[in-house]
């Protein structure tokens, strides 16, 4: 076992809080499934928002899964780029395990598939 860094990042289509927390949790779980995690694993999560997200913190969407709440979790906001996607929710999830740095499953959801195309699976 080693530890590796598995990333992530999906969009919302405005700042709403029911739905930033939605989107974070679809994202976190499939982070995890696709990668055979279980919140064992987790060593910590750090979420970040672009600056226009505030209605609700995403790491509370973490917290409510079932067997995540002991999981280490922490927001901030991303740097204010110009031009960069709005709306955009990125993850870095720290883990235990057995899988090989180029066979780790980063998942990009949403509007956000366009960050990283050359890692499309």
């Amino acid at each position: 076992m080693t530890i590796r860094g598995i990333r992530g990042a999906t969009t919302v289509v405005q700042d709403e809080g029911e739905a930033v927390l939605v989107a974070t949790e679809a994202l976190v779980r499939e982070m995890a499934e696709k990668n055979r995690l279980v919140p064992e694993d987790i060593i910590s999560v750090l979420i970040s928002t672009t600056t226009d997200i505030k209605s609700a913190f995403p790491a509370r969407a973490v917290r409510s899964i079932e067997g995540w709440t002991y999981v280490p979790v922490m927001c901030t906001h991303e740097m204010d780029v110009p031009n960069s996607m709005p709306f955009c929710i990125r993850i870095l999830m720290h883990a235990n395990t057995s899988i090989v740095q180029k066979e780790v499953h980063h998942i990009y959801q949403n509007e956000a598939i366009q960050l990283r195309p050359d890692l499309r699976k």
